[in-house]
């Protein structure tokens, strides 16, 4: 009986072990497999660490893992073009931000259409900005600011991490709230912007609240204002760039996850309703 047993099982073992190998197939439900969550900044920022915490947090809800891929430059747009170019099935989302909207303005010839080439999952967090001056600045206020680049048309720099991302652009709005006339030096990410800044080679920035939090509380940079109509509640004693003189300023910057065009709804309304999950949660 026992050698009658043990040929049945050595018949169906290389049957059993074909299936266990077998890949998830399409009709299996969503997700079944890793997911790619494309960052179009640099390790390190504050679009990657956003990033992080909601691909971590995602991939609790979605029980698939969630790998980041770092794809910087041209302001967001090459990790946007790479995430088009990938199939519509719910394994390439996009971590984009406020330069997704402005950059078919400002560039001249872009090789997709943000309305028609990806589809929106959901909003993801919004963030203030922080001008920062460099401490050997006589710059201790809005007003201060905008009387010094008065007094001195164009001498004053502020650096962003490229052209058309919010930094650039809150710098901008900036300019022209206020009537005055500052250089933009872009670089290609805020790690790279930053030394420059920290060294005095670059006046001022528009920062993210989470990358200029520690410069700001070690002392390296000095804080004017923020960029929102209300006070940041992680600098309460920090006066707003409109309730300092500039009447009307309101400069937000959002991050959202996005997919391509042509994406399942189910499987849309599966990652909107993780994502939501995502950014709600206490921790």
């Amino acid at each position: 009986m026992k050698a009658i047993f043990y040929s049945a099982l050595a018949r169906f073992l290389p049957a059993i072990a074909l299936l266990l190998a077998q890949p998830a197939s399409a009709a299996d439900p969503y997700p079944n497999k890793v997911i790619r969550m494309v960052v179009p900044y640099s390790a390190g920022g504050t679009g990657d660490n956003i990033g992080r915490l909601v691909a971590n947090k995602l991939s609790e809800l979605l029980g698939q893992p969630i790998v980041i891929d770092n794809k910087p430059g041209a302001g967001g747009n090459i990790g946007a073009e790479a995430t088009v170019r990938s199939a519509a099935d719910g394994y390439t989302i996009v971590m984009a931000s406020t330069s997704l909207a402005s950059n078919p303005s400002l560039q001249k010839k872009m090789s997709f259409d943000p309305l028609k080439d990806l589809v929106s999952i959901s909003q993801c967090c919004g963030v203030p900005m922080i001008i920062v001056v460099h401490p050997s600045l006589p710059i201790r206020s809005v007003s201060e600011l905008i009387a010094y680049a008065k007094a001195n048309p164009g001498k004053l720099n502020f650096s962003s991490s490229g052209i058309g991302t919010s930094s650039h652009l809150a710098g901008e709005l900036f300019k022209v709230s206020a009537g005055v006339d500052m250089t933009h030096v872009p670089y290609k990410a805020d790690s790279q912007a930053l030394p420059d800044l920290l060294a005095g080679n670059i006046n001022l920035m528009f920062m993210f609240q989470t990358s200029a939090l520690p410069q700001i509380r070690s002392g390296k940079l000095r804080a004017i204002a923020v960029s929102t109509v209300k006070r940041s509640p992680l600098m309460p004693d920090l006066p707003t760039i409109a309730e300092a003189g500039v009447s009307g300023y309101d400069f937000n910057g959002w991050f959202g996850l996005f997919a391509p065009a042509g994406t399942p709804k189910p499987v849309i309304d599966t990652l909107a309703a993780a994502a939501v999950r995502a950014v709600q949660s206490p921790d």
